[in-house]
């Protein structure tokens, strides 16, 4: 039976994990749909100040920014909806871009190549402008359905951060993320903006999911298909997921032979 990395050991046979009401839950529904206003909110800004958007995050609306809504005053950007963090958050996540390999033995994560686009943007009256020095935590299983560097595993394979440069822009290289029962497929990340002494100003953590076509191609394949040619928990049926994951639905180009690339929405 596919392996869990809820239990200790990702080689021990399959349970279903407990549904005890946790906020640590990563299959427990607790993240929220915010309109824009409150998203500014959250983050404690106000109309000129600043909010933040990557790849799903924040896209413009499909009439383009200059369709702004005239109630709000806010440019035609569409903060998207924070999700939990989940368990498996580890603070500290090495800087860096290729977050495949452990450092701590070296071993590089199989599967196919994912590229990760991560554009920021400073949200104001006006329109969109880019936004650097916002750290980007990314986090995810391998493909086998397991984390690093909890619940008994060791190492970082799979985890890094990086700070968005002058353009807002993060570029991450990882593999496409396993999955594990009760979660459809997905790469968790959170946004903090840092000041000038590099101390976090704001936070925003949500989720990346994958349309169930390229789910379905890519566990076809080893080693994938060691684990099972098929997620367990499709999107729709994902608690996570219909908080308003299809408006966090990478649109990924490529194949599984050659890699994966999602297209990341620019703000």
């Amino acid at each position: 039976m596919p392996n869990d990395p809820h239990r200790p050991n990702p080689a021990a046979p399959d349970l279903a994990p407990t549904q005890e009401p946790d906020e640590d839950n990563d299959d427990e529904m607790i993240g929220t749909l915010l309109s824009r206003r409150h998203a500014l909110r959250l983050l404690g800004l106000g109309a000129g100040a600043t909010a933040l958007g990557a790849g799903g995050v924040l896209a413009q609306r499909s009439g383009g920014a200059g369709q702004a809504s005239a109630a709000s005053g806010l440019p035609g950007c569409v903060v998207r909806p924070a999700m939990t963090e989940g368990p498996y958050f580890v603070e500290s996540e090495p800087r860096r871009s290729d977050i495949r390999r452990d450092t701590t033995t070296g071993k590089l994560s199989a599967g196919v190549p994912l590229t990760l686009n991560f554009v920021v943007s400073r949200v104001a009256v006006g329109g969109c402008t880019p936004r650097g020095q916002v750290l980007i935590d990314v986090w995810h299983c391998d493909a086998q359905g397991a984390y690093s560097g909890v619940q008994g595993n060791t190492g970082n394979f799979l985890r890094g951060s990086q700070v968005t440069d002058a353009q807002g822009r993060a570029k991450f290289t990882t593999i496409y993320p396993g999955w594990y029962r009760g979660r459809a497929v997905h790469i968790h990340f959170k946004l903090r903006p840092l000041n000038a002494s590099g101390k976090a100003t704001g936070e925003f953590t949500s989720q990346l999911f994958f349309p169930e076509s390229v789910n379905s191609a890519v566990f076809a394949r080893a080693p994938y298909s060691a684990h099972g040619t098929k997620a367990d928990t499709p999107n729709a049926q994902d608690s996570i997921y219909r908080n308003g994951g299809n408006q966090l639905l990478l649109n990924a180009k490529g194949d599984p032979a050659r890699g994966t690339r999602p297209r990341s929405t620019s703000a």
